[in-house]
């Protein structure tokens, strides 16, 4: 429907006109009569030789060089009669559509206009110079007569005045000119010979005519061109957002409303041409990115976990990478890089904040969640199209641009009606179809009556199940009746091999990524023992990454990343299960046979039916090691604690009565670390214990002892050294202590006191051992006090692996 304001040019463009010729009408007169009526005739012959205007419902023809000929020669009257009449005969001689009135109005007076005007120059110096007059007046004609029509185009559909202008009339110009240099030739021919040499216009007429059909056609073809890489563009544009809907089922719908909302928002914020090209296409692929993203994550029926966000939140950078292989000519790319952007810059990828985002990702987002919130998700029902409105005007200013907030609050009642009228156009996806027979390269996986070899009979299969049913029930049993780990997971090798047939079995934890044996057993024990494999490798990496079991998998390619030809197996069947707990993936349980097609589905099903048990079971074990861990271990250095200590020196105390040997007990303290804990604080003091208790540990032997008695108490016992070995060792320990001290304490400060004890000769029980020990470290300390000895520091800390390990 034609706008208000186009309506109201249009009538003032009709009354002036009429104007303009009834007030030449009024003042008519000819001084050469035939020379008028024989132009007159030539306009009315040569009227019907029109050609279209590429782009827009308008035609153009070659009886504007009579109009500039009677410009130059004769009155106003004469020639508006030519124009007009002329005019009129282009309109409605052979029109390929249904002639509208007001049309032909407009056209007779947009031309009788253009003749006035074209007569500004007549009563000035120019006059007298003809070819000027003619090229001025040519110019003043074509301004006066396209320049009213493009202001028709651009009221109607809403564009740029001088856009439309420069498209659809500037090419005409040269010929406008053309003709002023032919009517000026015309005109000095008739001066010389006759005005009836003007007939010999028709040959030149009909030249003119068809250079414009020919330079036209071209225009058309050209453009006929561009419109069908265009609407091909669009195809493909159309074909990605397919790639999109066939993951997300709500997509296209989406789609279809949104580039709906986003055009019409563009074209009222007055964006240009290719920032409403860059935005259709932005609309329809904002969301391609999320073809990186898991289907679990994107159709989840709740909140998503700060994990699954950070996945999520890849999807603009991801579609961006993809549309720019693509090559638009518009700015696609940084409106979907950034349509998740927020006014307040709290969006992501990058925080971009106000005009630093794109206009065209400012109303993708705001569209965007106009259309999420007013639309059923998997998460929450619609909501109305009024509330959703209200809750996104509440973000103005905070998450979207309150320009384009103006704009859909004022229009969004309008749009949504607009997007409902469109037509939807969605493609149907083959899901559903039954296709024909095939067989995939790798063959089938084996079922379960081939692998049974055939249907048992009645009273076998209900035997079967029982036997099953108590044989699922003391495993069971079992497992909740143990809490240390190695027992849990050989009781399920034990009980599961009376269910399952199998030759190797192999219980994997996951443990910083990768999956590392904690129970092996049966056939190819070393090789599955000695793997670590990343997630996402082998039968059992790909069932911990996508926690889905496998059925009849290569156990060769367990250890097939390793690249290693010496490593293979000799098994050919695998059955893996992800064994999943409380928080995530904690195993794989993984069965393996040396025939190939070996498992069943009965033998998957099994194994699902234990797999959460079993699970269970691992993590309570987990959790109980780990608390029998804490109970004895010091949670600062990770050396054993005080607890653990006394029940070691127990131990080695009776092992040294039966077999008549020694052990010798050191106490260790440090000196100055109350110094270091004032001047660099109690964190750097913490390091320094850690430091400490590495240090000893790293260089004495590997059944020595060395445990943290409490505060910067350290103990070790050291079996089976006589006096003198002590002594060197007690120095070797002290110069060791000189490099644990912070990075900037170049006085030196920490240093250690030792006191040793031996059994027998010192004490036959831990009190015993331990008092004469303390005793002689406190006697150390206090003759380093007196005496001040202090063994120097050497000149730079040499690396850990330059200090010599006791022997």
């Amino acid at each position: 429907m034609m706008p208000l304001r186009a309506k109201l040019y249009i009538g003032l463009i009709c009354v002036v006109g009429t104007w303009t010729m009834a007030h030449a009408a009024a003042h008519f007169h000819t001084t050469e009569l035939y020379r008028f009526l024989t132009l007159l005739a030539l306009t009315i012959t040569v009227s019907g030789l029109k050609v279209n205007l590429p782009g827009i419902k308008g035609t153009m023809s070659v009886n504007f060089l009579f109009i500039l000929i009677g410009i130059s020669e004769m009155s106003v009257g004469e020639t508006m009669v030519i124009g007009c009449l002329g005019t009129l005969i282009q309109c409605v001689w052979k029109p390929k559509k249904r002639i509208a009135i007001i049309r032909v109005l407009f056209s007779v007076a947009n031309m009788a206009m253009a003749v006035t005007g074209s007569y500004a120059f007549h009563n000035t110096a120019v006059a007298e110079n003809k070819p000027l007059l003619l090229m001025l007046a040519a110019l003043s004609f074509f301004f006066l007569n396209t320049a009213p029509i493009a202001a028709v185009i651009a009221l109607t559909e809403d564009k740029r005045l001088a856009q439309i202008w420069r498209e659809c009339y500037f090419w005409s110009f040269p010929f406008y000119v053309a003709g002023a240099s032919i009517a000026w030739i015309l005109n000095v021919v008739g001066r010389e010979v006759h005005w009836q040499a003007t007939i010999m216009l028709l040959p030149i007429l009909y030249f003119i005519y068809r250079s414009y059909r020919i330079y036209l056609g071209r225009l058309d073809n050209e453009r006929k061109h561009v419109e069908e890489v265009a609407n091909l563009h669009l195809r493909t544009i159309e074909a990605l957002a397919l790639a999109i809907e066939a993951k997300d089922h709500r997509t296209h719908e989406h789609l279809r409303r949104v580039r709906t909302y986003v055009e019409e928002i563009g074209r009222e914020l007055k964006l240009s041409k290719p920032e409403l090209e860059a935005l259709r296409a932005a609309a329809l692929l904002h969301d391609i990115g999320k073809l990186a993203v898991p289907e679990h994550i994107i159709s989840k029926p709740g909140k998503m976990t700060p994990e699954e966000f950070e996945k999520m939140k890849i999807h603009p950078i991801v579609g961006a990478e993809i549309l720019e292989c693509v090559g638009f000519p518009c700015p696609v790319v940084p409106i979907v890089k950034a349509h998740h952007e927020k006014w307040d810059g709290s969006g992501y990828p990058f925080g971009l904040k106000g005009e630093e985002i794109p206009i065209g990702a400012r109303i993708l987002a705001a569209v965007d969640c106009l259309d999420a919130l007013a639309s059923d998700r998997q998460y929450r029902r619609a909501m109305p199209l009024d509330e959703a409105m209200a809750h996104v005007a509440s973000l103005s200013g905070k998450e979207f641009d309150p320009r384009v907030i103006d704009v859909m609050k004022a229009r969004y009642g309008e749009l949504e009606i607009l997007a409902r009228a469109m037509p939807v156009g969605e493609p149907k996806l083959s899901r559903d179809v039954k296709v024909g027979p095939g067989v995939p390269a790798a063959g089938y996986e084996e079922s379960d009556r081939t692998a049974q070899g055939g249907s048992k009979d009645f009273l076998s299969s209900i035997a079967a199940a029982r036997q099953e049913v108590r044989m699922l029930f003391e495993l069971t049993r079992d497992l909740g009746s143990s809490l240390s780990l190695d027992e849990t997971l050989s009781v399920v090798a034990v009980r599961l091999k009376r269910l399952i047939q199998y030759d190797a079995i192999a219980v994997y934890m996951v443990r910083a990524g990768n999956l590392v044996p904690q129970y092996v057993n049966g056939e190819d024990f070393r090789l599955f023992s000695s793997l670590e494999i990343p997630m996402g490798e082998g039968i059992s990496g790909w069932v911990a990454q996508n926690r889905q079991p496998i059925l009849n998998g290569n156990p060769s390619l367990e250890a097939g990343y390793l690249n290693n030809p010496s490593q293979f197996s000799h098994l050919r069947s695998g059955l893996a299960v992800p064994l999943e707990g409380l928080h995530g993936t904690v195993g794989v349980l993984a069965l393996y046979r040396t025939e190939k097609e070996a498992f069943s589905r009965d033998s998957l099903r099994i194994l699902l039916a234990i797999s959460s048990k079993v699970s269970l079971s691992i993590e309570n074990a987990l959790k109980f090691q780990q608390a029998e861990d804490s109970a004895t271990t010091d949670y600062l250095t990770g050396l054993p604690n005080a607890r653990s200590l006394f029940l070691r020196l127990e131990s080695e105390i009776v092992r040294c009565r039966r077999t008549s040997s020694m052990v010798t007990v050191l106490v260790c303290d440090l000196n100055g670390f109350k110094d270091i804990n004032d001047r660099f604080g109690h964190l750097e003091g913490n390091q320094v214990l850690r430091d400490v208790g590495e240090s000893l540990r790293s260089h004495c032997r590997g059944y020595d002892y060395v445990a943290r008695m409490g505060g910067d108490e350290f103990v070790i016992l050291l079996p089976g050294n006589d006096r003198a070995i002590v002594e060197g060792r007690i120095e070797e320990l002290r110069r060791f202590t000189w490099h644990a001290g912070p990075e900037n304490d170049t006085d030196g400060s920490v240093s250690i006191s030792i006191g040793a004890a031996t059994f027998p000769e010192d004490g036959t029980d831990p009190d015993e051992l331990l008092a004469a020990a303390d005793r002689r470290m406190y006697t150390a300390k206090q003759a380093q006090k007196l005496q001040r000895i202090f063994i120097p520091a050497p000149p730079a800390r040499p690396a850990h692996s330059e200090l010599t390990t006791i022997q």
